[in-house]
């Protein structure tokens, strides 16, 4: 499995093999090189020799980003191998992780003093409680990066992981029963979802599933229509 692959300008990813609850469901990282040359980690992955040396490689990591209450497994070794970089955790993270050195809480908007601002931007997926997660969007890619708003299982590798996802009623890319099941204000969730779906995505990025590379916001609207 590559370390990083490149898939636009300035735009890379890290997949790993993860299972949650027993089925195989993968997880993914993205890496977007700023316009001032560091690099943005987000929803890092294990950091390995060959991982540190491909983002070695790329540049300076200026910003590490764990967007989700169930994505920030491996931050820590992140902060301690970049102490430069700037440690950021979607909302409650870091009362669940006290032991990583946070630089900022993330909210709606992209805070005046983030590494990304002028290159991403940011909705707060504060809905769904339970995740509390952050979603970004790359204009120079048209491309949404997510951690969990979106999964793709029904064309996963695995036969289980596919049959799973198709009696669970995920066959397109869209959230899963857990998601469906917790969110509470449903108002509220299709205002954010609006906004994300507002940006025109290209392409949507997500940790779990095959890529979304055609008509992303019109995918991203059809997945939440039920709201």
């Amino acid at each position: 499995m590559n370390s990083l692959t490149p898939i636009d300008d300035g735009l890379w990813i890290a997949e790993r093999r993860l299972r949650f609850v027993g089925l195989e469901v993968g997880t993914r990282m993205t890496v977007v090189r700023l316009a001032g040359g560091g690099l943005f980690v987000h929803s890092p992955v294990a950091l390995d020799d060959a991982t540190r040396e491909a983002v070695d490689r790329l540049g300076p990591v200026a910003a590490i980003v764990a967007p989700c209450l169930y994505h920030h497994l491996f931050v820590g070794d992140w902060a301690r191998a970049y102490p430069a970089a700037s440690v950021s955790g979607c909302p409650g993270l870091a009362a669940k992780r006290s032991d990583v050195r946070w630089s900022r809480e993330l909210g709606d908007g992209v805070p005046g003093d983030a590494e990304w601002r002028g290159d991403l931007e940011q909705v707060a997926f504060t809905a769904l409680p339970l995740q509390n997660e952050v979603v970004f969007f790359h204009p120079a890619t048209r491309t949404m990066i997510t951690s969990d708003v979106v999964f793709d299982l029904a064309r996963h590798p695995s036969a289980v992981t596919r049959a799973v996802a198709f009696m669970t009623g995920l066959r397109a890319p869209g959230p899963t029963l857990l998601e469906r099941l917790f969110i509470r204000d449903r108002a509220a969730a299709k205002e954010q979802i609006g906004r994300m779906v507002a940006w025109g995505a290209e392409r949507i990025v997500l940790a779990h599933g095959a890529l979304v590379t055609t008509d992303a916001a019109a995918v991203l609207e059809r997945a939440y229509r039920w709201l």
